[in-house]
């Protein structure tokens, strides 16, 4: 076991975490250590402190800590081996928060993935073409670790056009966005490094940070956006090495950042050496603006090297291709290719080929979407001020989702209750870059037809005024987002 959490670590993950009052201690200890399990705060088979040293740093009795250990062990959550230590496991028919698998048709409206479905005409013409280019791949030993050459070539129009003069050798193909950026921070960033994030932020990308060894510096994001004055402090106390950022419709918030406040952040991140990350994912889902021009296009010229930007067609296409891309000066796109080698060699050539055909009808796409997402953002808006009239949000003029105030920390319980009502939806505690947080918030996303969504809303509800207090025990269901 070549992992370990740290007493102090684990202690301070514990204090930051909703507590349960009432409860002996040691079952609210094993209860804290098995939800940061289940939400992906505490790895898998990483070693737990030892029963002394967490009684310390808790300033509780290590008979405590015994007990909760013998619990967590008794459950499946833990495992022990004489001169080996604890360290964690999962029963079986339990998964973390971040795993990416759960039951297919299960009657459940499911909230927790703020993706839109494939663009179905769109998607047949791109299949067509595909397979009358694919032939010509067959000849080829079919491994491009850059990503094919008329792909690449196409993402780089793409920013070209939109106003930050790209060449193909600057892009690489990716498996989605999340590899992209498991690729740019394993690459930039060593364990140990500290890395600015927003508060709250992508829950993804938030677990890749955790799995590099990547020490956060957390800023707010509001509803009313970024104070680049408190990024400019964050980056100067604490310079770190990276600042993953979402200024375009950022998840879950949906604000957009000003270039004003674009400008600023550029300017402190280079007066610190820092790494600026950007993921633009959600750039073209406009619904009430102008899509914002590439972050990168503002940086003074010759400044913009240490600017790595994000993409892929999962928010404007689809999800099931899983292309993605980072834009980055040629050299660092030679370094990520060579990394990504040993894990995949390269993405799918049909996938990239349906993608080229989908890339090339963007503005198609886009203008039968978008209109549909701005009617489904208003439906949800009036089914919520119907059926919860307390609920509180700032319409966001982009993106996917709602985020949702509740007026009151109670939104873990009420994703647990309205998961038994059929409705399965993430509390803001998942997208929160420091343990406990956003407890009053909801993610609500608008990428299903409004009839479905007057129902969750009705479920939601229900469960609400059924109470919370019997929606603790945890169903074992799969827990994911996007």
């Amino acid at each position: 076991m070549d992992r370990s959490l740290g007493s102090r670590q684990l202690a301070g993950l514990l204090s930051a975490a909703p507590h349960t009052d009432g409860r002996p201690g040691y079952r609210a200890l094993a209860d804290g250590v098995r939800t940061l399990l289940l939400h992906g705060r505490i790895a898998l088979h990483v070693r737990l402190p030892a029963e002394r040293e967490l009684a310390s740093a808790l300033g509780i009795s290590r008979a405590t800590v015994t007990a909760a250990y013998d619990l967590l062990r008794e459950d499946g959550f833990a495992r022990s081996r004489r001169g080996a230590g604890t360290w964690t496991e999962l029963p079986d028919g339990h998964r973390p928060a971040n795993v990416a698998s759960f039951p297919a048709d299960d009657g459940v409206i499911d909230l927790a993935v703020a993706a839109p479905g494939a663009p179905e005409a769109q998607l047949a013409e791109a299949l067509a073409e595909a397979a009358r280019l694919l032939p010509r791949q067959a000849s080829t030993p079919g491994y491009h670790p850059y990503g094919m050459t008329e792909l690449r070539a196409a993402v780089a129009e793409r920013f070209t056009r939109r106003g930050l003069p790209t060449l193909p050798d600057q892009i690489l193909i990716t498996n989605g966005a999340q590899q992209a950026l498991s690729l740019t921070l394993g690459l930039l960033g060593r364990p140990g490094d500290r890395i600015l994030v927003e508060n709250p932020s992508y829950p993804n990308a938030l677990d890749t940070m955790r799995r590099a060894g990547l020490r956060t510096t957390p800023v707010p994001v509001t509803e009313d956006g970024w104070d680049p004055g408190l990024i400019d402090c964050a980056l100067r106390q604490a310079a770190p090495r990276l600042a993953y950022l979402i200024p375009d419709f950022h998840n879950p918030t949906g604000r957009l950042m000003p270039p004003e406040q674009r400008l600023a952040v550029m300017e402190s991140a280079r007066a610190t050496g820092t790494w600026l990350v950007i993921d633009e994912t959600m750039t073209d889902i406009a619904l009430d603006v102008p899509p914002a021009a590439p972050f990168a296009s503002l940086a003074p010229r010759g400044t913009g090297e240490q600017i790595v930007t994000v993409g892929s067609l999962s928010k404007t296409h689809w999800g099931g291709l899983r292309l993605g891309w980072v834009r980055a000066g040629s050299r660092l796109i030679t370094e990520l290719a060579t990394a990504r080698v040993p894990a995949d060699m390269g993405g799918s050539v049909l996938n990239q080929l349906v993608g080229l055909g989908l890339l090339a009808r963007t503005d198609q796409v886009l203008s039968e979407r978008l209109p549909r997402l701005r009617a489904q953002r208003d439906a949800l808006a009036e089914s919520l001020g119907r059926h919860l009239p307390d609920w509180r949000w700032k319409s966001p003029p982009g993106g996917l989702s709602l985020w949702i105030d509740l007026g009151r920390p109670i939104a873990s319980q009420l994703a647990r209750a309205a998961l038994t009502r059929g409705v399965r939806v993430e509390g803001g505690a998942r997208f929160g870059a420091d343990p406990g947080t956003h407890e009053s918030r909801l993610r609500f996303p608008y990428t299903l037809a409004p009839e479905v969504l007057d129902e969750a809303v009705r479920r939601v509800a229900a469960a609400l005024d059924g109470g919370l207090d019997a929606a603790g025990a945890d169903t074992g269901r799969p827990r994911w987002i996007a």
